[in-house]
């Protein structure tokens, strides 16, 4: 009898690991997408994945009624063109939260953890755009969840880039906010700390390594190799670097122990040089390794909370940052894992488990017609990319060794499938045919769509005319 009991102990010790980093891990579950897989399918994925928390960027009522039930920890997201409104007006946060709070928590409802107000709104990119209204909207909802009676378990926060942070020399020690919003920041922190709100920040390496060609590589990974010491601390990779150079300005801010939880952290495996399959993968594999040893930062030692981004790819995301924006997921649109990852951290590759009951359009794809002139090729090129994903055709990406005929016809495509396969939008002034071979390569996949579960948004955004330009260069005769 001892013996068993000491048999069943020593399991439960080999699956300790997996099941702290679960209960410690999220995903970012982004829809900007032409074609949303159904909430449902995508609830059904995390849960066959043992995945535990998800964060949202918007209230939507279908996608938190496919939560109700599951258990899956929830932060509700509220997009920063909803800002200045819920800092003007304390009723609007009051209905806001009625509605996307209130309504769904409960017995057997969603489990509402944290609701994100804005997204990253200090960015400096954003020159201040939102600099005034994301304090004061912060502190609308939380009062109107605390009048609500949902406060003591449900705290607001804001989500904000690493930018809001600096160190003058590099060195985690020298950290600080940032000058122009220091004094906001001081307020924001402490304000956390009264109303036990955590610090929400998203950390991305692979974003210092596409910005800063000589940035060392090997830094951005968690293999070792390039090596900070700063007062005797060693850092061997950006990400616990950075971590504790926020670490240090929360000290200078004076609450050196509010809780930190990386809201988004990841590698895109599209678009890029760097951004690939194989480089997501040893990043996820180094990430997970070091998460499941609870081992923390140098500075904060222990378990860490964080959220991968993200949990699918998303071919309506703005291309401005860059073309890699639409393949963060780890999972492609359609719901198909990229490549094994093993979230217990003990690099036992084995696959994840892939979307269930998927619909997809008829096996068919628009592809260049060769007969014919080539008049205007490159117009109705630039047309389709601007209206449609060729994040894939860019430098260094999947599908830019294709020739000038394969690359015309992943153009093509992509607009033909993006139209649900409408035959008036595989015509390109006679350029274009419909076939039913499979046109994709070895390294180049040419997508077939699937049956949307929502509505298709209306607009690229404001990246289409940085593709429209861009795409001008793609395509030259030879």
């Amino acid at each position: 009898m001892s013996r068993a009991i000491v048999l069943l102990w020593a399991c439960a010790l080999i699956l300790l690991p997996a099941t702290i980093l679960a209960q410690n891990l999220g995903v970012n579950w982004g829809t900007i997408a032409s074609h949303p897989l159904d909430p449902k399918i995508v609830v059904n994925i995390m849960k066959d994945n043992g995945i535990k928390k998800v964060k949202l960027f918007e209230a939507d009522s279908i996608v938190l009624n496919a939560l109700a039930g599951s258990d899956i920890e929830v932060m509700v997201g509220i997009p920063n063109l909803f800002l200045q409104n819920l800092s003007e007006s304390y009723s609007s946060a009051q209905a806001w939260v009625k509605e996307n709070i209130t309504a769904h928590v409960g017995k057997g409802a969603v489990n509402i953890k944290y609701v994100a107000v804005g997204n990253e709104p200090f960015l400096s990119s954003y020159k201040g755009a939102f600099t005034k209204q994301t304090f004061p909207a912060l502190k609308n909802i939380q009062k109107a969840l605390n009048d609500s009676g949902v406060g003591d378990k449900i705290k607001a926060t804001i989500p904000l880039n690493a930018d809001v942070y600096y160190s003058s020399s590099n060195k985690p020690s020298d950290g600080v906010f940032r000058d122009d919003i220091k004094d906001l920041m001081t307020q924001i922190v402490r304000y956390y700390k009264e109303n036990g709100s955590p610090f929400l920040v998203n950390i991305y390496p692979f974003l210092s390594l596409y910005q800063n060609s000589n940035f060392p590589s090997d830094f951005a990974f968690f293999d070792g190799g390039h090596q900070i010491n700063d007062k005797n601390v060693e850092y061997d990779n950006v990400f616990d670097a950075n971590f504790d150079t926020l670490v240090w300005a929360l000290k200078r801010a004076g609450v050196p122990d509010l809780k930190i939880i990386v809201g988004e952290v990841g590698w895109p495996t599209d678009g890029s040089g760097n951004a690939n399959k194989d480089n997501a993968k040893k990043f996820y594999d180094g990430l997970l390794k070091n998460l499941a040893s609870n081992k923390g930062t140098p500075l904060r030692p222990g378990k860490m909370e964080v959220y991968i981004f993200g949990l699918l790819d998303e071919d309506m995301k703005s291309i401005e940052p860059g073309f890699f924006e639409r393949h963060w997921g780890i999972f492609t649109f359609d719901g198909k894992p990229k490549f094994p990852m093993d979230f217990s951290g003990n690099n036992n590759d084995k696959p994840l488990v892939a979307a269930k009951g998927v619909q997809y359009l008829p096996k068919q794809w628009c592809v260049y017609d060769k007969i014919g002139t080539d008049d205007g090729i490159a117009d109705q090129m630039s047309w389709a990319c601007s209206h449609a994903d060729c994040s894939c055709l860019m430098e260094g990406a999947s599908c830019f060794s294709l020739d000038n005929a394969h690359r015309i016809s992943y153009a093509f495509n992509s607009y033909y499938q993006t139209n649900d396969q409408d035959v008036e939008s595989c015509k390109f002034d006679g350029l274009a045919k419909i076939v039913t071979h499979d046109p994709s390569t070895q390294n180049c996949v040419f997508p077939i769509q699937i049956v949307s579960a929502g509505e298709r948004r209306l607009s690229f955004g404001y990246g289409a005319i940085a593709a429209l330009i861009s795409l001008l260069s793609l395509f030259t005769l030879v």
